[in-house]
């Protein structure tokens, strides 16, 4: 599941919040596995560590693929570090003395600077395939679980914000946008 050299792709720019459609409805599964989407998944690993992000679906950069990538801490503080192809997401039970769900704050790259307190699942999976179409999973808790949630979520067209009730949306996207009112590009 780890590419080597998995940081020496291109960072491409980030899509934010309502600049793209690509951001906004569900991606399209990956059907052509090799060069290309190995160099996706370089560019978008390059692309999460230049914008301090600890994981990154392929319509944040604006490429409408069922790919997300992750390098965030689980409950136990090891590092998630991987990538999957056309994952599905599967809500676990908690183990004996987890927490069902852990309410913690939330942000996006794609809504730069605001964060909100979002309810999700300490424990969660994603089963997909990797870069040569081979089955993989990855399983966390805690942050690591979170982002596998996120990353779902964009990859289906809905974005952490869309989850909040819309006067804290709205007052976190103008925060996004800044004095000029509207999103980085």
């Amino acid at each position: 599941m780890r590419l080597p050299g998995r940081y020496d792709g291109v960072a491409r720019p980030i899509v934010t919040y309502g600049s793209n459609e690509v951001l906004h409805r569900p991606c399209t599964p990956v059907t052509e596995f090799g060069r290309d989407l190995k160099r996706l998944l370089l560019d978008m690993f390059a692309s999460m560590e230049a914008a301090d992000g600890v994981g990154l679906a392929a319509n944040q950069i604006g490429v409408d693929a069922r790919v997300f990538v992750i390098d965030c801490p689980d409950a136990d503080g090891e590092d998630v570090i991987g990538y999957v192809v056309n994952p599905v997401l599967t809500v676990l039970e908690p183990l004996d003395g987890e927490p069902e769900v852990e309410v913690t704050e939330e942000g996006c790259l794609s809504v730069p600077g605001p964060y909100a307190e979002l309810e999700r699942r300490f424990r969660a999976r994603v089963d997909g395939v990797d870069a040569t179409g081979q089955p993989t999973s990855i399983e966390a808790t805690g942050m690591a679980a979170r982002c596998l949630q996120h990353e779902c979520d964009h990859l289906d067209g809905t974005v952490y914000v869309d989850l909040l009730p819309e006067e804290l949306r709205e007052r976190l996207l103008a925060e996004a946008a800044g004095p000029g009112g509207e999103l980085p590009a």
